[in-house]
């Protein structure tokens, strides 16, 4: 039984490592996203977009990449925006 739960933790652990790379890439392709979209765009929702998009460009900086990954669909939200995810 303490293999089986091992191995299920070390698996996990090792799907929770491989994915940052994952995020790692998406984030910049998804700020672009939205900052594209709000960039013809002087509504309320897409200036808080544009904000949230800036945040989600430090995050990402900061290696914080599920964080930021949040962030952009937060602000893909605000102005009613469906992200295209790899």
């Amino acid at each position: 039984m303490r293999r089986l739960i091992m191995a299920v933790a070390t698996g996990a652990l090792g799907l929770v490592l491989s994915a940052g790379p994952v995020l790692a890439f998406q984030c910049p392709t998804l700020i672009k996203q939205i900052n594209d979209a709000a960039s013809n765009r002087f509504d309320a929702g897409a200036a808080s977009a544009k904000a949230m998009a800036a945040e989600a460009d430090a995050l990402h900086k900061a290696g914080k990449h599920a964080e930021a990954v949040a962030k952009a669909d937060e602000a893909a939200k605000a102005m009613g925006l469906k992200l295209m995810k790899k």
